[in-house]
């Protein structure tokens, strides 16, 4: 096979498949093989796209020895066509010189930073799961300080095990999720250190499941992940987040944390808020023996108590200092300590828009949480002030249990899915259906705006940002010109998890931002948080 293809492929197979559309202009269709683009060169386009499909099914070509090419004329239709080797020298030098030299630049950069990143001191992941690791529960006696590593990496899990040792603490050990979660609740760990990438149960499923226990939702969980999330995990009530390879230095740090943590019984936290009565029920509602509470009036009085007390939490009334309050956020950013601290916003009445785009722009940097309800703001209080839910009063546990109610909250609730891919759709329409939820569906923006002038009573909306004749951050912006869908939840879903993308949703004015393929569970998770707004 000579210059139809540009490789020499021998005995080549082709097939072939043919439409009869719009086709694709001559100087567009190099274009429609690279990710997330399309003939228009927009993320909205007049008709419905592959975003990703064209990209890898080029490159699964080339690695199989063949080729995929495009023959198109505007007007009368294009013809894909895939052409592969009868067989697969798969030991060629010549057939994996090839392939390498015909990968894309962006292919190529991607190679290289995988082999080329970790630093000498670093601990690559290891494959290695001969390595037997036994554990101390055998071994646990009352007063021990023991902590649990969830951890499917088992030469990585021997490094924790045996830096966990040198600390004094006592290990238990786990290798997937599930096991995990089963070791919290059975044995009540002092510490947990949980990795993302985790088989049966990831450990978003498993922070959720730990947070939603009355019994483990005290106990702290340090993260380590080969992905940056590390401002989800915070939110979720992590103490600490670090990014894999992690240096043995980096290690240190992480226990160091624990010990702090462990070591403060006493949690300190900061209440800004200048109502007398407000400070009363704030008082009442989340102070308890475990809990230091300290209240200023002001901005400036906070940011002094900030500078010379260490601080677990803090709770903003937004009223202070003339209905002002909010751009003490805006301060809290200026020194990595401050943003590092909860935040949790109180407010007896709507954020107004101004307060909501700079709740909204802060929100990338702080670990901050807006609340109106008494139950929500002890919710969170007691989330990251990791207090002991058996040790609360009576009412303030049943208050705890009403929230935590998995099943009232989305029931009944009429959930919008846009998205121009029906699997998607049909995917999301079946697990939201087995909640009980309303499902209404749109296959781009101009059809959500539609579907919301006629059904105005939409409580959340799952919106895609790649679809045909307007896109998601368009639709959006449409959406939030209208006062009455001011606050209206919606969580934005994009297949391209590329750094600035939540940013640039939230800008548009999305309230969060899930990558695809959508996790279901932090799915439900998330609409459960900004429905109970």
């Amino acid at each position: 096979m000579g210059s139809a293809t540009g490789l020499t492929i021998k005995k080549p197979i082709a097939f072939s498949v043919e439409d009869t559309g719009i086709g694709i202009p001559v100087d567009k269709q190099k274009v429609v093989f690279e990710a997330f683009q399309q003939a228009d060169g927009t993320t909205s386009r007049r008709f419905g796209g592959t975003g990703l499909g064209l990209s890898i099914s080029r490159q699964l070509a080339r690695l199989l020895g063949g080729e995929l090419h495009l023959s198109s004329q505007e007007g009368k239709g294009s013809i894909f066509t895939l052409y592969l080797p009868e067989r697969i020298e798969s030991n060629s030098p010549t057939f994996r010189t090839e392939t390498a030299k015909s990968e894309p630049a962006v292919v190529q950069s991607a190679r290289q930073t995988t082999t080329t990143i970790t630093p000498p001191t670093a601990i690559a992941p290891s494959t290695d799961n001969k390595i037997e690791i036994i554990d101390d529960r055998a071994d646990l006696q009352a007063g021990d300080k023991f902590i649990l590593i969830i951890e499917d990496d088992r030469k990585f899990a021997t490094i924790l095990v045996e830096l966990a040792r040198e600390k004094e603490f006592k290990c238990l050990f786990a290798e997937d999720g599930k096991k995990g979660l089963q070791l919290a609740e059975k044995y009540q760990p002092h510490a947990i250190i949980l990795d993302v990438g985790l088989p049966l149960l990831d450990g978003w499923t498993v922070m959720e499941k730990l947070k939603n226990n009355p019994d483990t939702r005290h106990i702290p969980v340090h993260f380590m992940s080969a992905t940056e999330q590390s401002s989800e995990a915070k939110k979720m009530g992590a103490i600490g987040y670090l990014l894999k390879p992690i240096s043995m230095a980096e290690l240190g740090d992480a226990f160091k944390k624990i010990e702090h943590f462990l070591a403060n019984t006493v949690k300190n936290l900061l209440v800004v808020v200048d109502n007398s009565t407000h400070q009363e029920q704030i008082l009442d509602l989340v102070g308890s023996n475990d809990v230091q509470a300290i209240v200023v009036t002001t901005k400036t009085q906070a940011l002094q108590h900030l500078a010379n007390n260490p601080v677990d939490t803090l709770i903003l009334d937004l009223d202070i200092d003339q209905g002002t309050g909010i751009h003490l956020l805006e301060q809290l950013q200026s020194k990595e300590e401050w943003s590092q601290i909860p935040v949790i916003i109180h407010a007896n009445r709507d954020l107004t828009e101004f307060e909501e785009s700079i709740f909204q722009r802060c929100a990338g940097h702080l670990v901050v949480k807006a609340v109106r309800s008494p139950e929500r703001l002890l919710d969170e209080a007691t989330l990251f002030l990791h207090q002991f839910e058996a040790n609360l009063p009576e009412d303030k546990r049943n208050m705890l249990r009403m929230v935590h109610d998995k099943t009232a909250i989305l029931i009944h609730k009429k959930v919008l899915i846009v998205d121009d891919d029906i699997r998607n759709t049909f995917a999301l329409a079946t697990v939201l259906e087995d909640h009980d939820v309303d499902v209404k569906v749109a296959q781009n923006g101009k059809e959500a705006l539609t579907v919301l002038e006629e059904q105005p009573d939409v409580d959340i909306i799952l919106m895609d940002i790649m679809m045909p004749e307007m896109d998601g951050y368009e639709a959006i912006q449409k959406i939030r010109a209208q006062p009455r869908f001011r606050k209206l939840p919606i969580i934005a879903l994009t297949a391209k998890a590329m750094k600035g993308d939540r940013a640039k949703c939230i800008e548009a004015g999305a309230n969060d931002y899930l990558s695809k393929p959508v996790d279901t569970d932090k799915l439900i998770s998330l609409m459960r948080v900004w429905l109970y707004r």
